[in-house]
């Protein structure tokens, strides 16, 4: 019994299990291909594209403070407050609370290089001095010769929180140094730039000095502060993400929960460093999800494969023979099968004694459309034109792609004087078709030769008449019909 079976269901049999060893080759092979392009992607690209996200976010929150701050080294009435003595000191207070209320700005500030007055919106906060290492920062920026600068520094007049200030150089009207005005913003903007990114992304995102102290990270605090040089795994790597380097550092680590990739990048403005990390752990499970389901249809469809084997190899076989003989494009008649449906309409012209016409056409500046707009769009036009053909024809009439942009047309029952009439509809509903491409339309006209069976020529002689025909309409500006006689 066994035998039996054996012998009549060997070959499916074997089939099967080429077609489950495909199956899961494939499977596994897609499934690694897809781990390591996960891995690619999140290491050189999602990761450095989020810091760039978030420097761009960074840039655009300190955009307007900065503007704030031109404003106020540029006013009139800042510069000669400084010259004319600073006699009223509650005028500049009541300028920058101002400022201030009306910027929502946490702080705003003017320092006279004068009298070293650091001025805000409740009047004098203290006298800077070079000799204090709080106030080296006014004398830095003193000495620039760029207008401004950004400088992350504690808050004074707000118990010491961590600020980023805009530190804008105020001149007299005569380009002289006569102090320093700007507002500052806390690091709040920062937390909430991470939270946004860790939602969107599901990325890790923090910053740390350069003695590798995590200074802000998102203000659910997700991630404790602390030394990155002390935390598992990423220990290990620490120096290597603290390099000064403004362009993405690419690296991975691992602890308990994986492999951890990170990104990192030097913020000059603050002197920070922004990392970036992920897990491809979430990643990779989706894909390991699909390697499963994978091998689970693969066996099903190996299943229905050896069910319908038989039927579909005779339904193959059909195709073949239909795919032998028609254009893989158009799906008209190639040019095989032209010769053989030629053979049989002089067989049925002879024996009812009718005409039998030719039409060749050629579709104009082929070659230019296909180096202007790309071979796609060359084949998109040959398929406009094939459809119009197939519309504008006979059922009887025996249309074929002869090769490139060349179409082919037997017209049977048809005189020479009415063929010219049909490739002259033709080449009418032929310049009425039009192909959108984006903004762009583009126009498609094409010249037809025509001529007429001699009765006992061959197809070779036959299709030279008309090719000549051709020739005439393409020499004659294209567009047009020309017909040997």
């Amino acid at each position: 019994m066994l035998s039996v079976f054996w012998k009549k269901y060997s070959m499916l049999v074997w089939l099967g299990v080429i077609l489950l060893m495909g199956f899961l080759a494939t499977s596994l092979a897609s499934y690694w291909v897809s781990r390591d392009q996960i891995r690619h992607s999140i290491i050189d690209q999602g990761l450095p594209l989020t810091g760039d996200n978030i420097y761009s976010e960074i840039q655009r929150d300190v955009l307007r403070p900065t503007f704030i701050s031109s404003l106020m080294a540029s006013d009139t009435f800042v510069r000669d407050w400084i010259l004319s003595g600073e006699q009223d000191g509650s005028q500049i207070a009541r300028y920058l609370n101002e400022v201030k209320e009306e910027y929502g700005a946490v702080s705003s500030f003017l320092v006279s290089d004068k009298t070293r007055n650091y001025y805000y919106p409740k009047g004098i906060l203290k006298t800077v001095k070079e000799s204090e290492p709080r106030d080296t920062w006014f004398f830095r920026v003193r000495e620039m010769k760029t207008p401004y600068e950004m400088n992350l520094d504690v808050d004074l007049a707000n118990s010491d929180t961590v600020t980023i200030f805009i530190n804008y150089r105020v001149l007299d009207f005569d380009g002289n140094f006569i102090g320093t005005a700007g507002v500052g913003l806390t690091l709040e903007s920062l937390a909430r730039v991470i939270d946004d990114i860790q939602q969107r992304f599901n990325r890790r995102v923090y910053f740390v000095n350069e003695a590798g102290e995590i200074i802000v990270s998102s203000k659910t605090g997700e991630l404790q502060k602390g030394s990155i040089h002390e935390l598992p795994g990423i220990g290990a790597i620490a120096d290597k993400i603290i390099n000064k380097n403004t362009q993405p550092t690419n690296l991975e680590y691992e602890n308990a929960s994986g492999v951890i990739m990170l990104s990192s990048r030097y913020i000059p403005e603050f002197n920070w460093y922004l990392v970036v990390e992920q897990t491809e752990e979430a990643d990779i499970a989706k894909v390991r999800q699909v390697l499963l389901g994978n091998i689970a249809v693969s066996a099903a469809v190996t299943a229905l494969v050896l069910l319908l084997c038989l039927y579909s190899v005779n339904r193959f076989q059909r195709r073949l023979e239909n795919v032998a003989a028609t254009d893989s494009l158009t799906g008209l008649l190639n040019r095989h099968a032209f010769e053989l449906m030629f053979e049989q309409a002089v067989h049925e012209a002879h024996r009812a004694k009718m005409p039998l016409s030719m039409i060749l056409l050629d579709i104009d500046h082929f070659k230019q459309i296909n180096d202007n707009h790309g071979h796609l769009t060359g084949d998109r036009v040959i398929m406009r034109v094939a459809r119009m053909l197939e519309n504008s024809l006979r059922s009887g009439d025996i249309l074929c792609r002869w090769g490139g942009e060349e179409f082919l047309i037997l017209l049977k029952q048809t005189s020479l004087d009415a063929a010219q009439g049909v490739a002259e509809k033709l080449r009418a509903a032929m310049a009425a078709e039009q192909l959108h491409l984006g903004n762009q339309t583009l126009g498609i006209t094409g010249s037809f030769g025509v001529a007429e069976f001699g009765g006992v020529e061959t197809l070779v002689h036959f299709f030279a008449r008309a090719d000549r025909a051709l020739y005439l309409a393409k020499s004659g500006g294209r567009n047009r019909v020309e017909v040997i006689r």
